[in-house]
């Protein structure tokens, strides 16, 4: 398993896009990566747009970037609760300093756009914040699939494959 070893934050709270959760994290999971499930509070069950319950393995307070090699923000409504969190916003920017893999998918742009790490990224997202991420300095793509470094986005749950595959290949290194 190619991911044996590595470990990845996945971040939740009400009303994420359960597949864009879910999916990405089974996929990680399926290469042997260890998943941990990061909400505001630790064994608090978050419950997504359409009613599939996540229970946080621990509070974004007790993760250090340090412990984990990549990250992953799911969409749906979440994000625009989770960008107003500060310790989500400094997750976010740690990753991105240590340059470690980013994944990002539908709304979730706008966790990335409130940590300001997006000037001259390329990037793709939903359309509708499209306009979001290019004022936040991103060139922005209408493709399923988009990897700027260790920057990996991508548009709606359709484009969950291939946004598998390229979360995974960042975290090999590949």
């Amino acid at each position: 398993m190619r991911l044996a070893g590595k470990k990845v934050i996945a971040l939740v709270d009400d009303e994420v896009e359960d597949l864009e959760l879910w999916y990405p994290v089974y996929r990680v999971r399926e290469e042997g990566a260890e998943v941990h499930l990061a909400g505001l509070t630790k064994d608090q069950i978050y419950t997504g747009k359409y009613g599939v319950p996540a229970k946080a393995d621990y509070s974004w307070d007790e993760l250090s970037v340090a412990d984990y090699d990549g990250i992953l923000v799911p969409g749906g409504w979440a994000p625009d609760k989770l960008r107003r969190y500060p310790k989500v916003l400094e997750l976010v920017r740690d990753m991105n300093e240590a340059k470690k893999p980013i994944g990002q998918i539908c709304h979730a742009g706008w966790v990335l756009i409130s940590a300001k790490i997006l000037e001259g990224v390329t990037v793709t997202s939903t359309p509708g914040i499209r306009d979001d991420m290019e004022n936040a300095g991103a060139i922005w793509k209408d493709e399923a699939v988009v990897v700027d470094g260790h920057i990996i986005s991508a548009r709606r749950p359709p484009d969950l494959p291939p946004y598998g595959k390229a979360f995974c290949d960042a975290l090999a290194g590949e």
